[in-house]
């Protein structure tokens, strides 16, 4: 008996004007737990494939490469003897059909540090539409790592501040959080990078931690990499001229909520396009279970290959391939 799916935000009627269908899948989630684990990247993949091509090319691997159907996880494809072969084939098949997001862990911690705790939290945070604290962010987490356990224990003390789910008490991990930035400013890590450090005031963090927890949905989860994943995906796909409808494996991240206020900040965007102002590239989100989704399928063995081997997305899987849309 399979539990009934969550999340979501399928579109409130039909979707007008120019719209691109995808699938998508992520490989290295693991929650809140983005320190400790053994996959330091996510990635975001999505297909434009209709149902019969992702059938097409899943019955190929399994035939023509002799496959079975749990060798389609991309552990077992990448071990198989002849995966190189397979491999090749398979991103052939899906050059200019797919696009691959890619998320550094560390690194997205370091964005959430500058985004959440200088400036207002916002659901743009970590996308392309919001980069103005960029610079700093690369900054700090450049000259961070060379500060070896004290680097650790200051992203710890940030993951256990913000986590919105046991977390200990609020005096207790705020105290810890500054002793850690104090002890990394110790290290003179550089203008840049101290600068960002200095910024961090105890009652502007104070004040955000109050709004975590008093539910203040307006802030974005801050350890959830899947919501911009999501967006740059979208902002891909969509590159101003069209909308986009999303199938997506799922996931408990994406629950309609914070769907809707995704959608809302694409859609006061600044991206030069076709669409008219106010109208969402998002059109909706459709949450499948992957095992009736042939696509799912497929999007789910690209980011579970491009996770393991990053080398293999070159340039066709990027970016999705340019939008033409007929004159008029």
């Amino acid at each position: 008996m399979r539990s009934p799916l969550q999340g979501g935000l399928p579109p409130s009627g039909p979707v007008a004007g120019a719209v691109v269908e995808i699938a998508c899948d992520e490989s290295g989630f693991s929650g809140t737990n983005l320190l400790h684990s053994t996959a330091p990247v996510i990635t975001h993949a999505s297909v434009d494939l209709v149902a019969d091509e992702a059938v097409a090319l899943v019955t190929t691997l399994r035939s023509g490469f002799r496959f079975s159907a749990h060798e389609l996880k991309s552990g077992q494809f990448l071990r198989r003897p002849g995966a190189g072969e397979a491999l090749e084939w398979f991103r052939t098949a899906l050059t200019g059909r797919a696009h691959v997001h890619l998320i550094d862990k560390e690194f997205f911690l370091v964005t959430r540090i500058v985004d959440f705790l200088l400036t207002e939290p916002s659901y743009a945070a970590g996308t392309r539409l919001a980069r103005d604290q960029e610079a700093a962010a690369r900054a700090l987490h450049e000259a961070g790592r060379t500060a070896g356990g004290d680097w650790a224990a200051f992203l710890a003390a940030f993951v256990d501040l913000v986590r919105m789910k046991r977390r200990p008490p609020t005096d207790l991990t705020l105290l810890r959080f500054f002793q850690a930035r104090d002890a990394l400013l110790g290290h003179r890590l550089g203008a840049a990078a101290d600068a960002v450090l200095d910024g961090l005031h105890p009652q502007r963090v104070r004040a955000l931690v109050a709004r975590l927890d008093g539910d203040d949905r307006s802030v974005p989860p801050p350890l959830e990499p899947l919501l911009p994943a999501l967006a740059e995906t979208v902002l891909s796909w969509s590159a101003g001229q069209r909308r986009v409808l999303v199938t997506h494996d799922e996931q408990s991240a994406l629950t309609a909520d914070r769907l809707t206020r995704l959608q809302r900040v694409l859609a006061g965007a600044s991206v030069a396009g076709a669409l008219p102002p106010g109208v969402s590239p998002l059109a909706g989100l459709l949450m499948v279970d992957s095992r009736d989704d042939p696509r799912v399928q497929v999007a789910d063995l690209l980011a579970g290959v491009a996770r393991r081997m990053p080398g293999v997305i070159g340039d066709g899987l990027r970016q999705p391939p340019p939008v033409s849309c007929p004159e008029g």
